[in-house]
């Protein structure tokens, strides 16, 4: 069946989103898709976005029939908005950040590991599990509504941190897969779906709004992570033409830890007239401070907002517990928290409370954006030393939704600039928690049909840890040198041969992996070598361990080869090892597979690698 429709689809920390356009539309007006879901138990409604929760029930609650939606019964799980409000009750049952998890190299994210810290009676999730079934939930939302165009045989265009790196973005395409997306699906990273959003509410306008030399910052604070993105805007043969320049870390920290700090203040307001909230009340709380934030935060808010949860005791039963929340009270937490006055040259603070940490998702210590905006600018510095200075800031995320937060981030960057130096904001932005899946669905269209795209290529700079000769000391491993094999901004559908010396390449036995990745070295080129591993600078991503196949008649445990490397046309990243005695390959991939040969590859063919 031949595709009818573009499906954007934004996979967010918090939420999810489905965006779509007619295939054939000559005009693309992007559309929500409603999603259903449970918001109680036996209780469906549709809303516009999914929260990225999984709730996995004990035994009794499955029974009972509460967990069932209208294309499947006797489900063990819920995903959604019931999923968020049971985090309330049953915290240790619930999965939360499974994106964020997704991201994290420093675990198996393979293995049941989610709820993180849950006892032995739950039968815990892999971060890959859980983003499959927020996933097949989405499916079955669009097969529902759509069921003559279903999901599988769609153009589907799925968002990704552009912080990812490649084991991340594979792992996040072996979900989509699993759940039943079609195999040619796209990876977009989120910032530029938003700038799309941008250029599909602006149309032709846009190139009234930015000339040859702007620099367009794209600031993406959502509910979890904080996303940074620099995109140059350059003059191509008369044509204006966008270019990412750079992209920034991972970021563990958005408006859900501004809605914590909200709520925890706010706890104490109750305390102080005698309520004492409840871990369900607490949740709720959480919840309604979003809701107060954005009020409190606006141009045109109140001086106070009232703050209501359902009471719990019996005194209270039915009715609901208040407090009024001022307007200065949310302004000093919020603003002096996350987005405080600093300078330029500050760096976010590292420092830890204890020696010994939980092995769990890795928060910033440091909750401050603005630091981290500042060292993501001064990361990027040019030839010159200056730091890469945006004359205009495109804001994304809920939290955006603030216009102090918005004007704060714009008074740091004029502070910071040099005298004569403007910054402006985007004109035109809307929507700016659903602008990633229309702006998902919109590239998806521009792709087909021709129009304006954002040149990128990878978004970071890949090496190969190769192991240096000399003198083996008992007990101590022989150092690493990192060699280069992708560089920053290599397109997809290209190709590279990597310049080295001969590497042995060990075969027919175990043999360890290791690969790396840098955001902040973007004049790396292929074959170029770092004598050693700095991790201010590389970070190191999933190592494969495999034993590659030798043929009968080697002698040699290795065999010396030369490198190649490809990013497809779908952004996977191969690297091919290539004898230089004979006529063999290997392709070394960063996807983990559970088969025998664990994703290595070999063959005999002497092309192209296909």
């Amino acid at each position: 069946m031949s595709a009818k429709y573009l499906i954007g689809v934004d996979l967010g920390t918090t939420n999810s989103v489905v965006a779509y356009v007619p295939l054939d539309a000559e005009q693309p007006e992007v559309q929500l898709l409603q999603l259903p879901q449970l918001v109680a138990a036996s209780t469906v409604e549709q809303r516009g976005a999914l929260p990225s929760f999984l709730y996995l029930a004990p035994l009794h609650e499955v029974e009972s029939g509460g967990l069932d939606v209208p294309w499947e019964n006797g489900r063990r799980y819920c995903v959604g908005e019931y999923a968020r409000r049971r985090s309330a009750e049953m915290p240790d049952r619930t999965v939360v950040a499974a994106k964020s998890w997704l991201g994290h190299s420093r675990v198996d994210r393979r293995q049941p590991i989610l709820p993180y810290g849950a006892p032995k009676e739950v039968d815990a999730v892999s971060p890959v599990t859980a983003t499959q079934r927020y996933v097949e939930h989405l499916i079955a939302s669009w097969d529902a509504a759509f069921p003559d165009a279903p999901a599988r045989d769609q153009q589907v265009v799925l968002t990704v941190p552009a912080s990812f790196d490649a084991a991340a973005r594979q792992l996040t395409r072996e979900a989509a897969e699993a759940a039943g997306l079609p195999t040619d699906l796209v990876l977009l990273e989120e910032p530029q779906a938003a700038l799309y959003a941008w250029l599909a509410e602006r149309g032709d306008a846009w190139r009234k709004d930015l000339k040859s030399g702007d620099r367009l910052l794209v600031c993406d604070v959502g509910g979890g992570t904080t996303d940074l993105t620099l995109i140059d805007v350059t003059d191509e043969g008369g044509e204006l033409e966008l270019r990412r320049l750079a992209v920034g870390d991972h970021l563990l920290v958005g408006g859900d830890n501004m809605d914590l700090a909200l709520a925890h203040r706010v706890a104490g307001l109750f305390g102080e007239q005698g309520v004492k909230l409840d871990a369900w009340q607490s949740v709720s709380l959480w919840h309604a401070c979003r809701d107060a934030k954005e009020a409190l935060l606006d141009s045109d808010g109140p001086e106070t907002h009232r703050v209501s949860v359902l009471g719990r005791g019996s005194k209270v039963i039915g009715g609901t517990v208040s407090v009024d929340v001022p307007s200065d009270l949310a302004s000093e937490l919020l603003v002096g928290g996350f987005f405080p006055s600093c300078q330029l040259t500050d760096k976010p603070q590292r420092q830890r409370a204890s020696g010994f940490q939980d092995i769990g998702l890795p928060f910033e210590s440091d909750v401050a954006i603005t630091r981290h905006l500042a060292a993501f600018l001064t990361a990027h510095a040019g030839d010159q030393g200056e730091a890469a200075y945006p004359t205009h800031v495109l804001f994304n995320g809920g939290v955006f939704k603030a216009d102090a937060l918005r004007s704060l981030v714009l008074g740091a960057l004029r502070d910071w600039s040099p005298a004569g130096h403007t910054v402006a904001e985007l004109p035109g932005q809307h929507d700016l928690a659903y602008a990633v899946a229309r702006g998902a669905a919109f590239y998806g269209w521009t792709k087909h049909h021709g129009g304006m795209r954002i040149r990128g290529g990878t978004a970071r700079s890949y090496y190969v840890g190769v192991e240096t000769a000399g003198l083996a000391i008992p007990g101590v491993p022989r150092p690493l040198r990192a060699l280069c094999v992708v560089p920053f901004g290599m397109e997809e559908g290209t190709e590279a041969e990597v310049p080295s010396g001969e590497i042995g390449l060990v075969l027919g036995e175990p043999a360890h992996f290791r690969f790396f990745s840098s955001a902040v070295r973007p004049q790396d080129q292929p074959g170029d070598v770092l004598p050693h591993i700095d991790e201010d600078q590389l970070a190191e991503t999933d190592s494969l361990e495999t034993a590659l196949e030798a043929d009968g008649d080697d002698q040699d445990t290795y065999v010396p080869v030369r490198f190649e490397s490809r990013i497809t046309e779908l952004g996977v990243f191969e690297l091919w090892c290539v004898s230089t005695t004979s006529d063999r390959r290997w392709k070394l991939e960063f996807s983990i597979r559970d088969d025998a040969d664990n994703g290595a590859e070999n063959g005999a063919n002497d092309g192209a690698p296909a």
